[in-house]
């Protein structure tokens, strides 16, 4: 009896760190074996989890529908979306939706080269749905904490700790550290990029409480 294939953990990550990652992968050589882009905070991530403001719809095919939408997170970075005819649900939603409307994307993530050989990503979105601003505040939240125990594991690495400061998502140490190990070797980046992105991110929700108080005064 062949095993079933379960789903890949969609992980929760900001836009600045999403849009750095570049690099590809497969665990093994089956044709079907899923395809991980592999974060810059060494971490690797088969389908993402994001929440933000959709900002703008538009159908970019040629000979069909294909349409690209943009989200973007309190940083003001943006995510962008593509779907078509192999994502009806996902292609329908940008289609009926009116911007500006906070979104929850679940989706994979893609990488194309563009002419001067650059890799850019995007998401081929699984489902849409529109949230509100309280899911959207939770997503920060909980997308600053993912995000701070990769930097801790990358940090733990960089200090030669055979046993991260936090255990992967996955469980798994020894894996944990070899997906660090590969981020150090793809990518040139200062992960304090992302520590940034997590402080602006929360001090973004303080804002917004700020002014609901100042709004309710």
């Amino acid at each position: 009896m062949a095993a079933v294939p379960t789903r890949e953990v969609a992980r929760r990550v900001f836009a600045r760190e999403f849009n750095d990652a570049g690099y590809t992968f497969k665990e093994s050589d089956d044709e079907r074996a899923p395809v991980y882009l592999l974060l810059p905070t060494g971490e690797r991530a088969n389908r993402i989890f994001v929440v933000g403001t959709l900002t703008e719809t538009e159908d970019v095919g040629e000979d069909s529908e294909y349409w690209q939408g943009r989200v973007v997170d309190p940083n003001g970075d943006t995510f962008f979306m593509y779907a078509g005819q192999y994502q009806p649900d996902a292609a329908s939603m940008l289609r009926e939706l009116e911007p500006p409307a906070y979104v929850a994307v679940v989706g994979k993530p893609r990488t194309y080269e563009t002419d001067d050989g650059e890799v850019n990503v995007s998401v081929r979105p699984e489902s849409i749905t529109t949230v509100d601003e309280a899911t959207r505040d939770r997503w920060v939240v909980e997308t600053a904490e993912r995000t701070i125990e990769r930097l801790q594991r990358f940090d733990a690495a960089d200090e030669g700790d055979d046993e991260p400061a936090v255990p992967s998502a996955d469980g798994d140490a020894a894996v944990a550290n070899e997906y660090v190990q590969m981020a150090r070797e793809e990518y040139d980046l200062p992960v304090e990029n992302y520590r940034r992105a997590v402080v602006e991110a929360l001090e973004s929700l303080e804002t917004t409480d700020d002014a609901d108080v100042a709004a309710d005064a």
